[in-house]
């Protein structure tokens, strides 16, 4: 799939979904659905798969472990909530949309081996953290005056999810209230002695 660029010169709106407690939670699904929801209203809606691990990406990962791999339409072997945002949304993503630790340190890697830092010293912040936001916005180049949902893998509390947290707190900032969203879905499970939801 050859995306095509807008250049509208509109703001795109941004939903940020994290999770908490325990992974598997249902975040994939819940982005989905929004995003369904959102394309159903007429929205230009897109989604992005953050995957907080250092492989480059989900094709050499064990399926067992982490699930099926997902190739999209431009060969990028993603996690399988790029195939869920494609059912739902009922259009075909690319690899840019799947963003990998591995991806980012790469690339912050290979620009400090070339000497695009020109001698500075290369650090998770602001480096690490200004290039996920740059992967992030990369995806609007080519959707100008809709919404992207960006969905964070594994749960907040994890060590490995920290740059990304942080750099969507920092595009928060950047992007204002009026652009962005956070949702955190999280489990309120039903305690036996209490008999009611807890959190």
């Amino acid at each position: 799939m050859q995306a095509v660029k807008q250049d509208s010169g509109q703001q795109n709106k941004f939903i940020f979904v994290t999770g908490g407690v325990l992974s598997g939670i249902g975040k994939g699904i819940i982005t989905s659905s929004i995003a369904k929801l959102l394309d159903l209203y007429g929205l230009p809606t897109t989604c992005v798969k953050i995957d907080p691990y250092l492989n480059v990406d989900a094709g050499t990962m064990n399926p067992f472990a982490h699930g099926e791999v997902f190739v999209t339409d431009d060969g990028g072997e993603t996690d399988m909530d790029i195939g869920n945002y494609e059912r739902f949304l009922n259009k075909e993503l690319s690899k840019i949309h799947n963003i990998t630790t591995g991806q980012v340190y790469l690339d912050v890697i290979e620009s400090e081996r070339k000497g695009d830092f020109l001698g500075e010293c290369v650090q998770i912040i602001p480096n690490i953290t200004n290039s996920i936001k740059e992967k992030i916005k990369y995806v609007t180049k080519f959707q100008n005056n809709g919404i992207v949902l960006v969905e964070c893998g594994g749960t907040v509390g994890d060590i490995e999810s920290l740059p990304f947290i942080e750099a969507i707190r920092q595009l928060r900032l950047e992007l204002g209230q009026e652009n962005s969203l956070f949702i955190h879905v999280t489990l309120a499970p039903i305690m036996g002695p209490v008999g009611e939801e807890k959190t």
